[in-house]
């Protein structure tokens, strides 16, 4: 790795400035966002300032971000570097320390995902969340508010896949309270888990082959994790590289980076690719997509970079893995694993695609009559995902074999699972898709010993019920007595849409009827008449009666409105299952007290004049909603009465 103090000198003669941060005052020129929900740009501009030596991507991103670099003291692994991140992520878990200044200084985030038990499913335990810590989630709704920080409510999703999938960049430095923020590094960014940045080594991990049959990404860092082991994985960035990174999927991505901290690691991260650039567009982050490609030079290794530690490993010689208990760094190919104990609990959680693995390995055992023999429970990530999987069936298919849907939260991965049939100190065994497996870490109880693995290698365990069972080689026996065997499961990385977004929004409203004369359409077609507006710029909003978004249309809804640029969402009724969609894509909901009331008028594109019948119920009357209270429905905050907000 270069010198730090030889490159800030660089980059101080280069850049002519003080900080070199990705949201500096400059990226204005961009006018890519970097984020749906937040106002700060891009500014990939100065990584194209010459730097005369070849740099790892990791040294790029971390060394143009540093405080002060005239006054930063360097010393490979000793030094804490002074750095200016492009945004900060926080959660429910965390102490709150006070707030010196009126507003945060930087585009930052509070999650709610720590305080949700892993009981019963879903619905119940979010339920039981929200009402023994009703007092906790309000103080940081209202906090959020005052800070100007973005507020994502319980059962919204865990941290750090909200991060991925609304605030990470290729590029981007990012600090979060979650141990699992680098999860981001598969977006191409660096992000690190709140204890600081030591002057960190690289490691190199120049990746070969391809993956086939059972293997897995999990398989990728449980090999990484064996290879480096705690001791030399330690205060380093490992940096993935080669020629075949754009095999694996971005999701993958995910889960290599994920685990990677197991090990000691600062951070780990992938260069920008084509993988980040399809993940990026599927999720309405096209723009982002596009001028990553513009400057993607800059977003890899640079030809001739020098790496502290380099590794290779040949993804076609990988074979499946499971890690055994107490260390991240003791992964044995499953064939060798053996019968390790007879009571066992299945857990998993991660990405759509490995949602999609699960589920079809679940299909081929329900085919053969044949169901989980061990409790199974699964974890989505986020709502995003979670509602992607319940349209798409994954879900239905999962709970039919007998697997449990819990909240979209840490739950089992942070000591909140409760087994059921099992006391404590009683020894009893575990198999996870997640990354750690010390004593008490799932469950608080010392003798459960947790194994790790892939997500569909847990569903084929949880099926069987034993340790004695490798999917690549052993036969199961159907419920017709006939023998069969488990093929290696596939899926889509993201949800297919059903029709391309725009096409889809040429549905705007059709069949609407305009409540001024009775007709649908009578003013022109919807979609041309929102395609104008958004073309000008010009601000509008939906009024809906009591019917609106019900049944499958709920989705769309919310979807077609955001894709043409409605800034509001105005509706006099609502049904419980369309309230947190808008808000989900960025729009904002307003029930009227009275249902009776339908007059609204738009002065402008933050100011909502609402006119009430009796001047008695005047409630809100040429309210302008700020940025930060725009910021904080559209982050997902619980609904609000228009009364209620004027309180």
């Amino acid at each position: 790795m270069v010198p730090y103090s030889l490159l800030v000198t660089w980059l101080q003669k280069a850049l002519g400035v003080r900080q070199y941060h990705v949201a500096s005052v400059l990226c204005q020129q961009a006018k890519v966002a970097m984020s749906h929900f937040e106002p700060k740009y891009i500014h990939y501009d100065l990584l194209e300032k010459n730097i005369n030596i070849p740099l790892t991507l990791s040294e790029k991103i971390v060394y143009r971000h540093p405080d002060d670099p005239t006054s930063q003291e360097t010393e490979q692994g000793g030094t804490y570097l002074q750095q200016w991140p492009d945004s900060v992520t926080m959660q429910d878990g965390w102490p709150r320390w006070p707030c010196c200044s009126s507003s945060v200084t930087m585009p930052s985030t509070i999650h709610c995902d720590h305080l949700i038990e892993a009981q019963l499913r879903s619905e119940k335990d979010l339920h039981q969340a929200k009402d023994i810590n009703h007092k906790v989630y309000n103080f940081l709704a209202t906090e959020s508010v005052k800070y100007g920080e973005s507020f994502w409510k319980p059962g919204s999703g865990i941290i750090h896949q909200i991060i991925l999938e609304n605030y990470e960049d290729p590029g981007v430095l990012l600090i979060g309270t979650d141990s699992h923020t680098p999860n981001g590094g598969s977006l191409g960014g660096i992000c690190i888990g709140v204890g600081g940045l030591k002057c960190p080594k690289v490691i190199g991990v120049k990746l070969m082959g391809s993956l086939s049959g059972w293997t897995s990404p999990k398989d990728v860092i449980l090999k990484v994790a064996g290879i480096l082991t705690m001791k030399d994985g330690t205060g380093a960035i490992v940096e993935y590289h080669g020629p075949v990174v754009d095999s694996i999927s971005c999701t993958g991505m995910v889960t290599i980076c994920n685990m990677g901290l197991e090990i000691g690691t600062t951070t780990s991260v992938f260069h920008y690719n084509l993988r980040m650039k399809k993940y990026l567009s599927k999720t309405c982050q096209a723009d982002v997509a596009n001028l990553a490609d513009e400057f993607k030079d800059h977003l890899v290794p640079d030809p001739g970079c020098h790496y502290d530690q380099l590794i290779e490993v040949n993804l076609s010689e990988l074979k499946l893995h499971i890690n055994k208990p107490f260390t991240p760094d003791l992964a044995h190919p499953v064939a060798e694993v053996g019968k390790v104990a007879e009571k066992e609990e299945c857990c998993t959680n991660s990405s759509y695609e490995d949602m999609g693995c699960s589920a079809g390995v679940a299909k081929q055992a329900l085919a053969h009559g044949l169901k989980c023999k061990s409790q199974f429970t699964i974890t989505p990530c986020s709502e995003q995902i979670c509602a992607s999987i319940e349209q798409d069936g994954y879900a239905q298919t999962l709970r039919d074999v007998g697997g449990i849907v819990l909240a979209n939260a840490c739950g089992p991965c942070i000591g909140q699972l409760h087994i059921k049939d099992i006391k404590k100190q009683e020894k009893n065994i575990i198999v996870t898709s997640y990354n750690r497996n010390f004593m008490g870490h799932n469950d608080t109880n010392l003798e459960t010993h947790a194994f790790i693995t892939s997500p569909e290698t847990v569903t084929a365990l949880a099926i069987v019920g034993t340790f004695m069972f490798n999917p690549e080689t052993n036969y199961l026996t159907g419920k017709d007595g006939k023998k069969f065997k488990l093929e290696a499961p596939d899926a889509d990385e993201l949800p297919q849409f059903r029709g391309h977004l725009d096409n889809i929004s040429n549905n705007l409203l059709s069949g609407a009827i305009n409540i001024e004369n009775g007709k649908a359409n009578s003013f022109g077609p919807f979609p041309d008449t929102a395609r104008y507006y958004k073309k000008y710029g010009i601000s509008w909003v939906v009024t809906g009666d009591e019917n609106y978004g019900k049944g499958s249309s709920w989705e769309h809804a919310a979807l077609e409105p955001c894709h043409l640029r409605g800034p509001g969402h105005h509706h006099q009724e609502l049904c419980q299952d369309s309230r947190d969609h808008p808000k989900r894509q960025g729009l904002l909901p307003l029930t009227f007290t009275d249902p009776a009331d339908n007059k609204i008028h738009l002065v402008d594109k933050m100011t909502i004049q609402i006119h009430h019948q009796a001047p008695q119920e005047i409630i809100l009357l040429n309210h302008t909603f700020n940025e930060t209270e725009i910021e904080w429905f559209s982050a997902g905050s619980a609904l609000y009465r228009t009364k209620e907000l004027q309180q």
